[in-house]
């Protein structure tokens, strides 16, 4: 068998084809977890906090900042400026405590999909005795 038959064999299997679809939908799934944080819940928390309080701008300068850069992340950044974005990292770990949460609660429901499938049907109630006789009956006269 060629290479190309056993990569062709592999790529068209199912479990490679779900793969794919999990990890395009997962990223997507990402892009709007990631909105939900920076666009709806730290917009609160900021209200809450007090007014403007923008995590992503808070950072702790390591060192002496550039020459002629303003004091905004973005700009030190740029300028390869050493500095600790603790803000970044606090919205990004509430965007993967979110995301966490929702993945448990689809595993959680999944789960409970398969318990209730792989469960036992109830069994039909024993049939009452003048069917079992009519059945014995039936069984005489076509013999």
């Amino acid at each position: 068998m060629s290479i190309i038959q056993e990569f062709k064999e592999f790529a068209l299997k199912g479990n490679v084809m779900d793969l794919a679809v999990g990890v395009i939908i997962g990223a997507a799934f990402g892009k709007i977890t990631t909105s939900l944080v920076e666009d709806v819940i730290m917009p609160i928390v900021s209200f809450i906090m007090g007014g403007e309080f923008d995590f992503k701008n808070k950072f702790i300068l390591l060192g002496d900042a550039p020459e002629g850069v303003a004091m905004t992340y973005d700009a030190l950044k740029e300028a390869g400026a050493p500095m600790l974005a603790w803000g970044s990292f606090v919205t990004v770990v509430i965007n993967f405590i979110i995301l966490a949460f929702i993945i448990f609660l689809m595993v959680k429901g999944m789960n409970r999909l398969r318990r209730q499938q792989t469960q036992e049907p109830e069994s039909a109630p024993e049939p009452s005795e003048e069917v079992l006789l009519l059945r014995e009956i039936s069984a005489k006269l076509s013999k």
